[in-house]
């Protein structure tokens, strides 16, 4: 992870110690929520937090998320997210992110995520407000050519040989 790999640094925290599940590992609960909080400053960055929800009627409601844990993380490990915007529409973008561990970099978790424009006033589905819809192209065009991650469009399943 670089600066310059064209990601959006979106989130940074510790894991508290109420994180913690038995084995002394964050529990997988917390890292829906580390995700969570990245798309939700993902959102602010897109012009749909909280002002832009007041001023559109809109908001953004999570429709499918894929996470895959890939090394564990400890008591007060400092942790960062980026994200990848993969897709998108005019109602639904599809967002990929990784949580690497903040001081040696090692990646820990990805969370993918299909979220769709709302209409809060349905609720249904709309298209985003032309703002939004500016913004996320404009992020679309500058990650468009990152190469795609390897767990984009995961399932989940025993394989058989």
């Amino acid at each position: 992870m670089s600066e310059d790999d064209g990601l959006l640094r979106l989130h940074r925290d510790k894991v508290r110690p109420e994180w913690l599940d038995y084995n002394g590992h964050m529990n997988e609960t917390f890292y829906l929520l580390v995700f969570s909080q990245a798309t939700d400053e993902f959102m602010e960055l897109i012009g749909i937090g909280e002002e832009g929800r007041k001023r559109t009627g809109h908001s953004i409601y999570t429709v499918e998320t894929h996470i895959t844990y890939q090394q564990e993380v400890g008591r007060w490990d400092p942790v960062e997210v980026t994200a990848q915007l993969i897709d998108l529409d005019d109602k639904r973008f599809h967002l990929f992110q990784v949580m690497y561990h903040g001081e040696t970099g090692a990646p820990l978790a990805t969370g993918e995520m299909m979220l769709l424009n709302v209409d809060t006033a349905g609720p249904k589905a709309a298209p985003f407000d032309p703002q939004v819809k500016a913004k996320l192209d404009e992020i679309f065009a500058r990650q468009k050519d990152l190469p795609r991650p390897k767990e984009v469009g995961r399932s989940i399943g025993i394989r058989r040989k």
